[in-house]
């Protein structure tokens, strides 16, 4: 067999994270990064041999919502394209898998997400068991909350340890900052993830091409995705086997990471991240700050791997771990393992 084609991750934008962007459209918001992003390898559209992108079309409200955004990259003449109703991690994913065919050497990988306009917690119940779950029509914060509590009861957490996870990753100067009032207990406002608007951009290249696109590429040595039960009674909250097992089979575990970027949008999903993952203390966790952070729903996974990629091509990361989820209490779980070339 002949090895799989190397994959880099050369490139990476994303938008300044907006409270609120109801004086842009998708594509309006989209186009800065596109341009960005192209702009950083001096590639043009014309020169992306696949382009793949990840949105809901329950947050835009209208069905077939990412057709619009391919305005903005540009769709004419004819590209070869793809969509997925996930997360942008998912995009890349995909994206990557394509490249290790051969069918193409460079992929534009991008996703955006506008929560502002409406409730993205009612929205997101979207995701749930339609017959049992659903129904019921618990958020996600509640949600969050359930596996928070389930956290504490086991001792494994407390509320002033997710507060000091909170405002790390908000770039507190003490270890713990003003919690907040508790939204639903014991998830106070600091514990959970801001609303936003954003989106985010990927360049992926394979074997010499990336290198002649980047002096040091963010090389993906895996990528993994796997899934709990659907049903949330059926699953241990304080755990994820699903995020443990897809860091596994993306060869986290071989080596050491010294950086993780993780898609924890709730304070105490850190923790059973950190958990799953095997990330001890001299592991640099969230230094972008994190979904607690800005967490543009359907980009904030994508940046995960974005970020770590760019400190792998600024030299200040060797061996990193990214991480996106989907779904309620870490539902769904995508794990990659990038690396630089020696120095």
């Amino acid at each position: 067999m002949q090895p799989l084609r190397e994959v880099a991750v050369v490139a990476f934008a994303h938008t300044g994270h907006l409270r609120t962007a109801d004086e842009l459209s998708e594509v309006e918001m989209l186009m800065p990064v596109l341009h960005e992003v192209l702009d950083r390898t001096g590639l043009k559209t014309a020169d992306i041999d696949f382009t793949c992108s990840g949105s809901c079309d329950y947050l835009a409200g209208r069905a077939f919502s990412f057709t619009l955004a391919l305005d903005g990259v540009g769709a004419w003449p004819p590209i070869s394209e793809s969509h997925v109703e996930m997360d942008g991690a998912w995009a890349l994913y995909e994206a990557w898998t394509k490249l290790l065919t051969g069918d193409a050497d460079t992929a534009l990988v991008y996703s955006y997400g506008k929560s502002s306009p409406g409730s993205v917690r009612d929205v997101l119940t979207r995701q749930l068991d339609p017959y049992y779950v659903a129904p019921l029509w618990p958020d996600s914060v509640a949600l969050a909350a359930l596996q928070a509590q389930a956290l504490i009861d086991t001792g494994a957490t407390d509320e002033p340890a997710l507060a000091a996870v909170a405002a790390r990753s908000r770039g507190s100067e003490t270890d713990t900052a003003a919690p907040g009032d508790y939204v639903v207990r014991p998830l106070r406002t600091g514990d959970c993830p801001p609303v936003g608007d954003g989106a985010a951009a990927v360049v992926l290249a394979a074997g010499d091409r990336a290198r002649d696109l980047c002096a040091r590429p963010a090389w993906i040595r895996g990528i993994d995705h796997r899934i709990e039960a659907h049903g949330l009674g059926v699953r241990d909250l304080t755990d994820s086997p699903s995020a443990r097992l897809a860091a596994e089979k993306a060869g986290a575990f071989e080596r050491p990471v010294d950086t993780a970027e993780l898609h924890a949008p709730f304070s105490s999903q850190e923790v059973v991240l950190r958990k799953a993952l095997r990330l001890d203390d001299d592991v640099r966790i969230n230094p972008s700050g994190g979904a607690l952070a800005a967490n543009p729903v359907m980009a904030a996974g994508l940046i995960r791997i974005g970020e770590a990629a760019a400190r792998i091509h600024r030299g200040e990361s060797d061996r990193a771990l990214a991480h996106a989820t989907s779904g309620p209490c870490l539902q769904q779980n995508l794990v990659a393992v990038l690396e630089g070339d020696p120095r």
